[in-house]
């Protein structure tokens, strides 16, 4: 049986967990995690290896994993990659997915979060790319009295106006553009708290045989 996302996104148990997870989330008061976060990074997933040229049944796995990336957050922030990738896999075989397309899925989001993750894949790897591309002010859901005194995750994510990734396959280049409000928060900022994940980033792109490269406000930083 081939899945496909309108099914995943309407699935009931899919559903009370994202809603439990994005419940853990706002008790936290981390940034967003919820179906917003979840749709674009399944995007972004599919649309990297589809830049790429991959075939149409890898962008499909990559939306999917993309799509339920973070469902671990529903038991504990801690450790949710492994959590959430043993959760997948039981409601992906349980939808029908065959044993090794959710072992794929279950490997990539297993993978996902830069304290433990490698690029294992190339699900993975756009996986990685995806997730940690999504800056932006709009995932700050707390109220903040006075944003130059709030924690830097907080400043970082109130100055990104705008995020995108640029897949350019003939160079074999992809790149994270950032536009943030340097009135709020430095490009020092950003990079206190995002270094590792830009590593990752780094990596993932060069499993997919491609250069990393970031820019911000228009300067390329690495």
């Amino acid at each position: 049986m081939m899945l496909e996302m309108p099914a995943l996104r309407t699935d009931k148990e899919v559903e009370a967990i994202m809603a439990m997870s994005e419940k853990q989330i706002e008790a936290l008061g981390f940034t967003e995690h919820s179906r917003r976060h979840a749709g674009i990074v399944s995007k972004w997933s599919g649309e990297v290896l589809r830049m790429l040229g991959k075939n149409a049944d890898r962008i499909r796995l990559a939306e999917i994993a993309g799509y339920l990336h973070d469902i671990g957050n529903c038991i504990n922030r801690k450790d949710h990659a492994q959590s959430g990738a043993i959760l997948a896999y039981r409601i992906l075989t349980r939808l029908g997915m065959n044993e090794f397309d959710s072992a794929e899925i279950m490997m990539a989001i297993g993978n996902h979060d830069e304290q433990y993750g490698i690029p294992v894949s190339d699900i993975s790897s756009a996986l990685i790319l995806a997730d940690k591309a999504d800056v932006h002010k709009s995932r700050v859901k707390k109220t903040i009295e006075n944003v130059y005194s709030a924690n830097i995750h907080d400043r970082v994510n109130l100055a990104a106006e705008r995020s995108y990734l640029s897949v350019d396959k003939a160079a074999e280049k992809i790149t994270l553009f950032i536009e943030i409000d340097t009135a709020i928060c430095s490009v020092m900022d950003y990079f206190e708290i995002y270094f590792v994940r830009m590593q990752l980033s780094r990596r993932a792109a060069e499993f997919l045989g491609c250069k990393f490269s970031l820019v911000i406000n228009g300067t390329s930083l690495l």
